[in-house]
């Protein structure tokens, strides 16, 4: 296996909006995170990825995108943004961004133009289509819900959109509109940047020619990933991207790839023809249950291990548990009752497998889920989208709000909890969406001064790693693959061995072995207090994570 530097990177996403406002307006902002840059280092944190800058409206947060060379004004300036990244430079750390081309905002010059005339040199730059019967080209649905489709009523064509209505899907099979893409990814990996993580990438090939979603249900509009999710001839795409643009320079890149199965993999990822370094597949988000409040522990095992083993001495994974897009970890997965305790369980659990690790933003100091009780208190266009349609269909307000709370991308997107000063020490202005009520408990400063903290639990892992490459090039073999409580696993590097161990469930679970010696000696990493020992069983304790290091 071929030893790279974004393999051994621990990488750590921000999201700038709720990061750190420098300049008291209530947003968080580029000098914001150029302010931090010695948190980051001090975390151990290698690689950091900048959630979009870019001129944008603002409809979805940024991934809609008015003009891919200038910075929103909420964020700062270019002249920051190269300060930013010499800075984190200066001080060893890589950064990278995050690139949108399945889609552009409505407000980019280019679909500006394409909606003046059917004859526009930026029309066939998207993707238009005549109506069927007077409605809709098809029963696709967005992703965001509603048809996937909107009408524009000077040329009476629809163009398509994967996501919100002011997210209009670009036409990968116009050489010119991709040509200007990779014109634009060049520019900036000329600035200096270190990759990419792309968004939304296996949404780009689209198959308009299987026309209708079968309907069973009768629904006004039908989900339609199967229609553009990893579809057939995709990868002439991505083979393209690559050769025009990735391969040039010594980056990373990262997909994000919905739909891809470790069947897919070797085209994606593979170590000699992949078209991204990594990807971050979802299948292993898919097994919490909303109605259950419970991840299927097998499944999730399951999934991770296909990954592992496939990808083993063939390509490389990307390892994440929380991002923008997603709850956070002690309110669903774990449990709030045990937050220290399911943090770091679930954060050994994941982090510790072979591949490159990401952390979001206040995951490593256990942030949870915020007590949202009104849908004013929401800012995601999808959560809107989801209240109004259910609303529509007769739910109950309560109902729609509970589930949100618990599954909302919001979630994610609470200011970062600094401090127990006002508003977390995020702003000294009016936060743009309120902090956690809980940042008083759950901040840097009080998680540093404790130290069995969730973030000393984070700073002791990822030292270990940088200082054992068992962690980074050690092989996976999962260890008590049946049983519906653990998640455990053993790392092997010639003569070492680390076994993890983590205990997912609110309960206690005892775990026997005939051919595993374990000595209290040879711990490394753990959550609770151990007394001495020296057996072939364990008994763990409510979301307990152990690890051992033999060599």
């Amino acid at each position: 296996m071929k030893r790279q530097w974004w393999k051994e990177a621990v990488c750590y996403q921000v999201y700038p909006r709720s990061f750190k406002d420098s300049n008291g307006d209530g947003i968080g902002d580029i000098n914001g995170i150029t302010e931090k840059l010695d948190y980051l280092k001090a975390l151990g944190i290698d690689v950091i990825w900048v959630s979009p800058i870019y001129d944008s409206p603002n409809d979805d947060n940024g991934y809609d995108i008015s003009d891919y060379q200038n910075i929103m004004s909420d964020f700062g300036t270019m002249e920051d943004f190269d300060r930013l990244l010499q800075e984190t430079h200066q001080r060893g750390m890589k950064l990278i961004m995050d690139l949108v081309v399945n889609h552009t905002s409505d407000e980019h010059p280019w679909f500006i133009e394409a909606k003046t005339s059917e004859h526009s040199e930026y029309r066939d730059w998207y993707i238009w289509q005549d109506s069927k019967d007077g409605k809709e080209p098809n029963n696709w649905a967005s992703i965001f819900e509603g048809s996937a489709w909107e009408y524009d009523p000077v040329s009476e064509q629809y163009y398509f959109h994967t996501f919100s209505r002011k997210q209009p899907d670009l036409n990968w099979d116009n050489q010119e509109m991709r040509h200007a893409i990779y014109n634009m990814i060049n520019w900036w990996l000329d600035k200096g940047i270190d990759g990419f993580r792309v968004d939304a990438i296996s949404h780009i090939k689209k198959s308009f020619d299987k026309g209708d979603i079968e309907n069973p249900e009768g629904l006004e509009y039908v989900q339609s990933f199967t229609r553009h999710m990893n579809q057939p001839g995709i990868q002439t795409y991505l083979e393209e991207l690559k050769r025009e643009t990735f391969e040039k320079y010594d980056i990373m890149t990262v997909g994000e790839a919905n739909g891809v199965t470790i069947e897919d993999s070797n085209e994606w990822v593979g170590e000699e023809d992949g078209k991204f370094n990594m990807v971050f597949q979802f299948e292993h988000l898919k097994l919490w249950e909303i109605h259950d409040k419970k991840l299927n522990i097998l499944k999730y095992k399951n999934v991770l291990n296909n990954w592992q083993v496939g990808l083993h001495n063939r390509g490389w994974n990307a390892l994440f548990i929380e991002n923008h897009d997603r709850p956070r970890i002690p309110s669903t997965w774990g449990s709030e009752d045990y937050r220290m305790e399911s943090a770091t369980a679930h954060g050994a659990v994941y982090f510790l497998q072979q591949g490159t690790p990401f952390i979001y933003q206040g995951q490593e100091i256990g942030m949870t889920n915020y007590p949202f009780t009104d849908i004013t208190e929401f800012d995601d266009v999808h959560a809107k989208n989801i209240y109004n349609m259910d609303l529509a269909s007769g739910r109950e307000s309560d109902d729609i709000i509970a589930d949100l709370q618990l599954n909302s991308r919001d979630n994610s997107r609470t200011p970062m909890q600094w401090d127990n000063s006002e508003n977390a020490g995020f702003t000294e202005g009016t936060p743009w969406m309120k902090v956690n009520p809980n940042y008083t408990m759950i901040n840097v400063q009080e998680e540093e001064r404790n130290e069995h903290s969730v973030l000393n639990f984070y700073k002791k892992m990822i030292q270990f790693k940088k200082s054992h490459d068992i962690v980074t090039y050690g092989d996976f073999k999962l260890v008590y693959a049946e049983n519906e409580h653990v998640f455990a696993y053993l790392r092997t590097l010639d003569n070492e061995k680390l076994y993890v161990i983590g205990n997912l469930s609110d309960q206690e679970v005892t775990l026997q072995s005939e051919n595993i010696q374990y000595n209290s000696e040879d711990i490394v990493l753990n959550n609770y207090a151990i007394e001495a020992h020296n057996d072939t069983s364990l008994s763990l304790k409510p979301f307990e994570t152990r690890v051992y290091y033999v060599k």
